[in-house]
């Protein structure tokens, strides 16, 4: 099954409301899609969004690396020979993760598809759902109580909150959502690299003290701070996930020989695709480490990439992959379902998209057009 053509087309959904993080606002959805082509008629898709913050890439570069670099690697290649196809696509040029994570999964979507099988099962095959938990933006206090009871009306049980902007605005919003959703909703604090390493260490102590008592505390330092990160790890109950410190193997391989942290948070887009997260998922649980598979600001499509490798793999015990539910519409004919905190992958080939992926039929450039 030899690929003949990668194209690459934009989608646009607005959020139901602005997501805010200690590191970015952000009011729509703006993605790169990836159609991968094959002689035997099928097609694979991906996505990949720009979050230049934390990957550098913008809507312009990440097309730009698909169709000036990646294509004319791939163009000719058997689709079934993956450890070829993954080295032409990881050779081809440095960085651009995410530009490479769409394509990728568009490559094991086609895998599957050809197969016949969900990617889930192709991969490992342990579970056919996924709990994700729902982002709570930050924002004043009382807005944000008002966020998470909302979202436990909608039938999620897990809230990841955002913080990381003024550390004593943080534990009131903290302590004030845990107060409106009572004990049994689980919390999850994300910082977003917004502390520094003796602050993170004086707010999660006064979290435990003070009875928010959250699940964990994601990336409460700089990406590269992993000794700031060790010193908080050391210092505090509360289990530890790094997040921008991991994007390749190797930055797992460093987190766990320094014992920086409790937990691997795997994206995607930081890993360059499926390939290079199996990898991490590999390193992890030879290594007795536990993983969450995250999302950037994606829509469904991506998402339902990373909701399969969730299925499929049993050191992935928990998931943030609610991308979805924070946009207002869903423009995507087929995928994996998202109800509530609730993903249910199904039993379509591949990813479940077929070849109509959008309600509002957009079209893909052919060759080097956008």
């Amino acid at each position: 099954m030899i690929i003949t053509d990668i194209r690459t087309a934009e989608v646009a959904i607005p959020l139901v409301t602005p997501f805010r993080t200690a590191l970015r606002t952000v009011e729509e959805v703006r993605d790169v899609l990836v159609c991968v082509e094959t002689d035997q008629g099928l097609q694979g898709f991906g996505e990949a969004p720009p979050t230049g913050v934390i990957t550098g890439e913008t809507l312009e570069s990440i097309t730009a690396a698909v169709q000036g670099w990646i294509r004319p690697a791939l163009l000719g290649r058997d689709v079934m020979e993956l450890e070829g196809i993954m080295k032409a696509l990881h050779s081809c040029m440095v960085k651009n993760t995410s530009a490479k994570a769409a394509v990728d999964m568009a490559v094991y979507d086609l895998r599957a598809k050809a197969l016949g099988v969900p990617l889930w099962k192709l991969l490992g095959g342990y579970r056919s759902q996924v709990e994700t938990d729902l982002t709570v933006s930050v924002n004043a206090a009382g807005e944000m109580v008002r966020d998470s009871l909302s979202a436990v009306e909608q039938g999620f049980r897990i809230l990841k909150i955002k913080v990381g902007r003024d550390s004593a605005g943080d534990l009131e919003r903290l302590s004030a959502i845990r107060k409106a959703v009572g004990p049994e909703i689980r919390l999850r604090v994300d910082a977003n690299q917004g502390w520094e390493p003796k602050e993170a260490v004086r707010i999660i102590r006064a979290l435990e003290d003070g009875g928010v008592e959250p699940e964990l505390v994601e990336q409460p330092v700089k990406a590269q701070d992993l000794a700031g990160m060790k010193l908080v790890r050391d210092s505090v109950l509360t289990p530890i996930l790094a997040d921008e410190s991991v994007f390749s193997a190797g930055d797992a391989i460093r987190l766990i020989q320094l014992g920086a942290a409790d937990l691997i948070n795997i994206k995607l887009m930081k890993t360059g695709g499926i390939y290079g997260a199996l990898q991490i998922c590999a390193i992890a649980e030879s290594c007795g480490v536990e993983c969450m598979i995250g999302c950037m600001l994606e829509s469904k499509l991506a998402v339902s990439a990373a909701a399969h490798l969730a299925g499929a793999k049993g050191v992935i015990t928990r998931a943030d992959l609610d991308g979805p539910s924070l946009c207002r519409e869903d423009p995507y004919e087929g995928g994996p379902v998202f109800q509530g905190g609730q993903i249910s992958l199904g039993d379509a080939p591949g990813l479940g998209f077929g070849p109509e992926l959008l309600r509002t039929g957009a079209i893909f450039g052919k060759g080097n057009a956008q």
